[in-house]
């Protein structure tokens, strides 16, 4: 199997934009009216729900409506709100050494991923990350050096709220430390059970626990996988492993001395590293966030592409994946 991977910088939503919105459109069409339009909010409670919960963000999405052509279900869809539900799995960690870092495995379908990176200055801050939906992000870097990315929760509930790659946008977007991020986390309603991992330029990290159906829990803990507090979701949880992942992290990695390379490396092998494609989730990319460099590399089996603010290394780059034996 393969992914190519495309890296594109524009500071202000452009021709690059608009170009790859035509282009993962018609999939993402499918995907959102999967269960009829009757399900999918009004675009009249989608600008609604924007401007109440992430009023900063509001002229930016209308001006992303107009260059995705001004269609109502379009609009709908980019708002990310009260989405489909979706299922991943993925693991994430801080490196609590001089340098801190975040790395993170993002386990998902192949074929349903943007699998592009984008670098913008959309608002006040420059935004480095991995998209979702063309708005959102499933982890990101922004200039002030704050570093996000999120897991499943495992959690069956669905409820109000926004599927949780625009809210990340917005951390990112309005946002300059953990804390900060921690209080927009707990404010901004998720349609699903997910964890949100903030790594600041200072060190200081939280794991923010959202739930649709009960107030965010923010926490001090350096590592998420497919839980929250406690497993919910027993079936879930038993075939994604996400005990046995949380657990080879807390105790054979960060119970010991260990270098950057080395944290990174055990997140490119078995029980974090996952082939399970045919199941819908394997793992797509590793990331690793410097908040002090403010720089990302993403990090395959075989491959590094680091990039940076001031050195964005624009372009593609293609990606084999071994299957499971």
């Amino acid at each position: 199997m393969e992914l190519t991977f495309t890296a594109i910088s524009e500071d202000r939503p452009g021709s690059a934009w608009a170009g790859w919105f035509q282009s993962l459109w018609p999939a993402y069409r499918r995907w959102y009216l999967r269960e009829g339009i009757e399900e999918r909010p009004t675009y009249l409670a989608c600008r609604r729900a924007i401007r109440t919960h992430m009023p900063e963000l509001l002229s930016l999405y209308e001006e992303l409506c107009e260059l995705a052509g001004g269609a109502d279900l379009a609009a709908r869809f980019l708002s990310l709100y009260r989405p489909p539900a979706y299922v991943s799995a993925c693991s994430q960690a801080v490196w609590p050494g001089r340098e801190p870092m975040l790395v993170r495995n993002y386990d998902y379908s192949p074929l349903a991923f943007d699998a592009l990176i984008m670098r913008t200055h959309w608002r006040e801050r420059a935004v480095i990350g991995m998209s979702d939906g063309l708005i959102g992000l499933v982890d990101g870097i922004n200039d002030a050096g704050l570093s996000l990315s999120l897991t499943f929760g495992g959690r069956r509930a669905v409820g109000e709220g926004f599927g949780v790659p625009i809210i990340l946008r917005y951390v990112l977007e309005t946002c300059e430390t953990s804390e900060q991020a921690a209080r927009v986390l707990a404010r901004v309603p998720s349609h699903m059970a997910y964890n949100v991992t903030a790594l600041d330029a200072a060190g200081r990290f939280v794991t923010v626990y959202l739930s649709p159906d009960r107030d965010a829990i923010v926490t001090s803990a350096p590592v998420a996988t497919n839980h929250q507090e406690r497993v919910e979701w027993g079936q879930h949880a038993k075939a994604t492993a996400t005990v046995e992942r949380e657990r080879y992290i807390l105790q054979g990695l960060m119970r010991f001395e260990t270098t950057q390379d080395h944290f990174i490396d055990a997140f490119l092998r078995p029980p974090l590293y996952a082939l399970r494609f045919a199941q819908g989730n394997g793992t797509l990319y590793t990331a690793a966030y410097w908040p002090q460099r403010r720089s990302v590399s993403y990090i395959w089996p075989t491959l590094e592409w680091r990039l940076g603010f001031e050195d964005f290394d624009a372009g593609s780059k293609r990606i084999l994946y071994p299957l499971a034996a």
